[in-house]
């Protein structure tokens, strides 16, 4: 019987720890107005893609264009009599060596171009507070990303903090799982991670921790694991659910064999079949085993077989106790 055979491997133990998560967003912002007022055009809408910067919303602005446009005459004229101010103090200066002005209205005119600075001041300071109000009353993007949600009309009065619009970014996703707080010690940076997306192909990716937050939610005794794929995942988007699968250390060293040699009876055997020596040749041998852990595709054995023996795991399914087989080891 030709058969594929693979050794026993004693190795470092690992547990294998599945959780659920969601794909989630670095930046998820729920956007609102600084200001109150009538809107009165909007650009986009839910599936929108933006650029940061882009403008989203616009209100009415016609009474802070008229405010601002005051302010900059107010600040017109705050530099006309400041300049006018600086003239004649400037011919004060002139005419005092010559006794041709009395010293204090020399300090009068001083006293009053340093008064007219002031207004200057305050009136250009007027001034951009009514330009950064005018400007308020446009909602641009903080970041690019995808609108996923529109909450106001053209017509409609919206108020500062009253959500608008949300968007979510698309180019930092991460995913995030609840893990039982009974691995809180055990998982850390060089955890070994493997994730698939429920929406995806089902295939497993290698992924890395990026963040453990050790405390735990109390309603589910669980604390969160923020992971990522190491290459970036084409269908991997905001929201989806995934799976994961972690590889915990034990800290011990056992025996293992690949996770295709054990065959389970309906009566709750476990045996693995094994190549033995015979003057015929390899022949094969049924040893009844007790197992531990699984992980990484193999099984723990505590029990049943000794390090460096060959068990089958192909054709392994309806072998005969001493039948002669043509073994050939796995070579990946």
């Amino acid at each position: 019987m030709p058969v594929i055979t693979a050794p026993v491997q004693e190795r470092n133990i690992d547990r294998v720890v599945q959780v659920t998560g969601t794909v989630t967003a670095a930046r998820d912002a729920r956007l609102s107005v600084s200001i109150g007022g009538l809107v009165t055009a909007l650009q986009v809408d839910a599936g929108s893609r933006v650029e940061r910067g882009e403008l989203l919303l616009s209100l009415d602005p016609e009474l802070a264009q008229l405010q601002w446009q005051s302010a900059q005459a107010s600040v017109a004229e705050a530099r006309t009599a400041l300049a006018d101010a600086r003239r004649r103090l400037q011919e004060a200066r002139t005419l005092a060596p010559q006794q041709s002005i009395a010293e204090t209205a020399v300090r009068d005119l001083e006293a009053e171009v340093a008064r007219d600075q002031s207004v200057l001041a305050r009136a250009e300071a007027e001034a951009g507070y009514r330009r950064a109000v005018l400007d308020r009353h446009e909602l641009r993007a903080p970041f690019g990303g995808v609108i996923t949600a529109r909450q106001a009309d053209p017509g409609e009065w919206v108020n500062p903090g009253q959500e608008v619009f949300q968007l979510v970014a698309t180019d930092e996703l991460r995913l995030d799982f609840e893990v039982p707080e009974d691995f809180l010690g055990d998982v850390g940076p060089d955890t070994r991670v493997l994730i698939s997306l429920d929406a995806g192909s089902g295939a497993q990716h290698e992924g890395e921790v990026i963040a453990v937050v050790p405390v735990a939610d109390p309603g589910d005794r669980t604390f969160l694991l923020r992971a990522q794929p190491r290459a970036p995942l084409a269908e991997m988007r905001p929201g989806m659910s995934a799976r994961a699968e972690l590889s915990l250390a034990t800290g011990r060293r056992g025996l293992a064999v690949p996770r295709d040699a054990v065959l389970r009876f309906p009566d709750g055997r476990l045996v693995v079949w094994v190549v033995e020596s015979s003057d015929q040749g390899p022949v094969a041998a049924e040893r009844p085993i007790r197992t531990g852990l699984a992980f990484d595709g193999l099984v723990e054995v505590l029990a049943g077989l000794e390090p460096g023996a060959e068990v089958v795991i192909e054709g392994n399914e309806a072998l005969l106790a001493g039948q002669p087989l043509a073994p050939q080891r796995r070579t990946d």
